[in-house]
């Protein structure tokens, strides 16, 4: 295994003890608006980055260490997906014998102690490029899949002279063992309270995959971007939000607002999404079926303050003055349109006092719900060759 001294941008942490005794004692409800008085990206940047330490292993060197191609992935989904017109829609070089061309690495990076603390990295890029340092992009897939299944994203972008980044997030693919490795990991958060298998834990992971690619001699660290589909899509949203070595972002069909969908009743498609999660607190929580209650409780359970502090009114703005891109459909139930009004208005007016309003972007296709397009394909790609690509 190869040893990588750890290196970050991330603001220095502000610790803010008694929110977060509140937090994780059912605070929540009770301060939905407190994110209103917080001065600074750089401070909820910091809150958060606390929070994610909170639930931590140990602690051990940022290492690589070798290994194969994954042959069979684990999809935790029956049937198995085996073709995205979407993906396969990605802007490509024209390239003869392109995928001999290509050079694969596999390799494990060791974020954290224990077996979740290995994160399985899939990288592309061309064999023959003539540029020293290139534009790297990371992608993240969505529920029940696996790096494996970004491929045709990853060839597409190395064919336009870009390192081409994949992982598996926390529970999915190779760090998965059977079909319900994720829902288990969901349930057991709600349980123990001592991981956050939903979202923030992946982010960790991405912080410290930031920390190994701003190290790469082939990689220019000022140029990475990062996008991802639904999951991956607030993965994204959540790492360009807490580190800005994140440079550009393009989270598709992932943007939301949590505490909106429970305020105005619209939480249904995105809790059906992960219902056992629900099932189970509901149960816990003496109650004949899942209600709004339900719902806040456990997202501060196993998220916490993702319906309140770190919502999307609060996390978004604070990727300004870097590049972001938000693509969604506009008839999804997952991220309903009303509940984005908000955070765009929010992040328009932090991209105009930064003097960088053609910085964001909200693209609405119509007529789609919760999938990711050929269209939001070829936005997203564009989005990274703007401002990457420089």
């Amino acid at each position: 295994m190869t040893n990588i001294i750890s290196s970050s941008s991330i603001s220095p942490l502000i610790c803010f003890f008694v929110f977060f005794f509140w937090l994780g004692h059912g605070g929540a409800q009770g301060i939905q608006h407190s994110a209103a008085a917080i001065n600074g990206a750089d401070k909820i940047r910091s809150q958060f980055l606390h929070l994610l330490r909170t639930r931590r292993s140990p602690q051990v060197p940022l290492t690589v260490e070798p290994s194969k191609p994954v042959r069979h992935p684990l999809f935790q989904q029956v049937p198995t997906p085996t073709f995205s017109e979407a993906m396969e829609s990605c802007p490509k070089a024209d390239i003869k014998n392109l995928k001999e061309r290509l050079k694969e690495e596999n390799f494990y990076l060791h974020t954290e102690a224990g077996e979740q603390g290995r994160l399985p990295v899939l990288i592309l890029s061309l064999k023959d490029s003539k540029q020293k340092r290139r534009p790297a992009v990371v992608f993240l897939h969505s529920t029940n899949k696996n790096k494996e299944w970004v491929r045709p994203l990853l060839e597409a972008y190395a064919s336009r002279e870009y390192i081409a980044i994949a992982i598996d997030s926390r529970y999915h693919g190779e760090r998965a063992h059977n079909l319900t490795t994720y829902r288990d990991a969901l349930v057991s958060s709600w349980i123990k309270g001592d991981t956050m298998p939903f979202l923030f834990d992946t982010v960790w992971d991405l912080i410290k995959l930031a920390d190994y690619l701003t190290q790469r001699k082939d990689i220019d660290p000022k140029r990475i971007g990062i996008t991802g589909e639904s999951l991956g899509g607030m993965h994204a949203w959540f790492a360009a939000f807490v580190d800005t070595r994140y440079a550009v972002a393009a989270p598709i069909i992932g943007v939301q607002g949590f505490r909106w969908a429970i305020d105005n009743d619209k939480w249904q498609a995105r809790i059906d999404s992960i219902k056992a999660v629900f099932e189970e607190a509901r149960v816990d929580l003496g109650k004949s079926a899942i209600d709004k209650e339900v719902v806040k409780k456990v997202w501060n359970r196993i998220a916490p303050g993702l319906a309140s502090i770190f919502d999307s009114p609060y996390s978004i703005p604070a990727i300004a003055p870097r590049p972001l891109l938000i693509l969604n459909g506009a008839d999804d139930p997952r991220c309903p349109l009303d509940g984005i009004k908000t955070p765009t208005k929010r992040a328009r007016k932090a991209y105009a006092k930064a003097h960088s309003s053609k910085n964001f972007k909200l693209i609405v296709q119509p007529g789609i719900g919760h999938e990711m397009t050929s269209l939001m394909v070829k936005e997203a790609s564009d989005w990274m060759d703007r401002f990457l690509k420089q």
